[in-house]
C-alpha cells in the first residue's frame, strides 16, 4: 500500500508519537488526522522567531555559545531514514525556529517555546531536536552542517505591567535549557515509527478523545 506521506515531520516524533498511535497511523497511511486548535501558539512563536532574528548568542541567553541567528523558520528535508540497515521509505522533513552558525563553524538549533510555567521539557523535545539536526546533518541537497547544540528558549508569563493610559505589557521569564545531542535515541524512535506507520492498524487507544467520538458517532448514525 502506498503511503499518504513518505515524510516524517519532527513534531509527530514527539507529540503525536505519546498520544494515540491509532490516529498517528490513519495520518501516515491515509491522510485522515483530527482538527487540532491552538489559540494563539503560532502568533507568540512567530513573535520569539521575529525578535531573534540576526540576534547574537548574548542575545539569546549567556550560556549558547557565541555565535549568531542566521535563520528563522527555515525548512529542513533529510536523505531517507536508515531502518533495519536499509534506506527507508521516508524521510524527514521539517521547519525549525531558530537556526545559529557558531564561531567554530558549527551550528546550532534554538526551539522557541512559550509555556504558561517556566518547565524543562528538554527531554520530551529531544527527538524533536534531533530530527532537526539529522536533517541539516544529513540534508537531502546543499552541504552537510554539523550540528553542536540543541535546546529550548523559553519564555513564560511573569506579571503584567502598565496602566490604561500608556497601556499594558507582559513581563516574561526567559529561560535556555540545552538538550545533549543523542542521534542513537533519534534512531530508536524513528525505528519504532516506521515500525509502527508501516505495519497493521493499531488497536484502539481508550484514551483517545477522537477515536471515543468516531466510535459513539458510529453507534449513533451507522456506517453513513
Amino acid at each position: 500500500m502506498s503511503k499518504a506521506r513518505e515524510f516524517i515531520s519532527p513534531s509527530d516524533l514527539t507529540f503525536s508519537w505519546d498520544n494515540c498511535h491509532r490516529c498517528l497511523w490513519l495520518y501516515y497511511n491515509h491522510g485522515l488526522k483530527a482538527p487540532s486548535f491552538f489559540p494563539l501558539v503560532g502568533e507568540l512563536s512567530a513573535l520569539q522567531e521575529g525578535h531573534f532574528s540576526s540576534a547574537t548568542s548574548k542575545d539569546l541567553h549567556p550560556d549558547i555559545p557565541e555565535g549568531k541567528v542566521i535563520g528563522k523558520g527555515g525548512w529542513v528535508k533529510s536523505t531517507p531514514i536508515p531502518f533495519n540497515g536499509s534506506p527507508s521509505p521516508f524521510a524527514i522533513r521539517g521547519k525549525y525556529d531558530l537556526l545559529m552558525e557558531f564561531t567554530d563553524g558549527t551550528y546550532g538549533i534554538i526551539d522557541c517555546k512559550f509555556q504558561g510555567k517556566d518547565n524543562d521539557k528538554s527531554d520530551f523535545y529531544s527527538p524533536q531536536l534531533e530530527a532537526y539536526a539529522f536533517s541539516l546533518e544529513n540534508p537531502a541537497s546543499d552541504q552537510p552542517k554539523k550540528v553542536s547544540v540543541l535546546g529550548l528558549l523559553v519564555w513564560s508569563p511573569k506579571r503584567p505591567v502598565g496602566n490604561p493610559s500608556s497601556g499594558f505589557n507582559l513581563e516574561l521569564n526567559s529561560s535556555w535549557f540545552p538538550i545533549k545531542r543523542n542521534p542513537a535515541a533519534l534512531q530508536t524512535r524513528l525505528t519504532e515509527f516506521i515500525s509502527m506507520v508501516s505495519g497493521p492498524t493499531p488497536v484502539r487507544d481508550t484514551a483517545c478523545e477522537s477515536c471515543k467520538f468516531i466510535s459513539e458517532r458510529r453507534e449513533i448514525f451507522g456506517s453513513e
